[in-house]
């Protein structure tokens, strides 16, 4: 199991690969349950494969400085997670969106259709929103490769 915060204080690292997927965390803080703020309490996890760059933003409680967003790097696929509630509120995560402009970004920890529908209304201003029949998503290699990176975006 791997941790996204150091028991023994400071940021937690991880840097390891398992078969043909490397997982690297870029740290960030959380907020504890009186509302202080616990540096380095959470990571971000980003899992390479097959040159897809995948990081899961974990329990995000603050937007991302330009040193974070330069720590992950080229983004293809952005694991989100959409409370508002137990992590970041609607408004900041849309920062945070803006800010990474992946090309493919997946709500989870939704809880609920009420919560996916708050998150999913204020997405549609700024993204384009589509549903899938199932549960699954089939990533290919060449689509990584013909996926056309903007180039450095504001702030990193």
């Amino acid at each position: 199991m791997l941790k996204g915060w150091n028991p023994a204080g400071g940021p937690a690292v991880q840097d390891l690969t398992v078969q043909d997927v490397r997982i690297r965390n870029v740290p960030t803080n959380i907020r504890s349950y009186c509302g202080a703020t616990e540096y380095n309490g959470n990571s971000i996890f980003v899992f390479e494969t097959a040159q897809l760059f995948i990081p899961h933003l974990g329990h995000l409680h603050h937007t991302l400085s330009p040193k974070h967003l330069k720590k992950l790097g080229r983004i293809n696929v952005l694991l989100v997670p959409v409370d508002g509630g137990y992590t970041l509120e609607t408004f900041d995560m849309m920062e945070v969106l803006r800010a990474i402009n992946a090309p493919l970004m997946i709500p989870m920890h939704f809880f609920g259709p009420s919560t996916l529908n708050r998150f999913l209304e204020s997405a549609r201003e700024d993204f384009q929103v589509e549903f899938s029949d199932t549960a699954a998503i089939t990533l290919a290699r060449r689509a990584a490769e013909n996926y056309e990176d903007p180039g450095p975006l504001p702030g990193r």
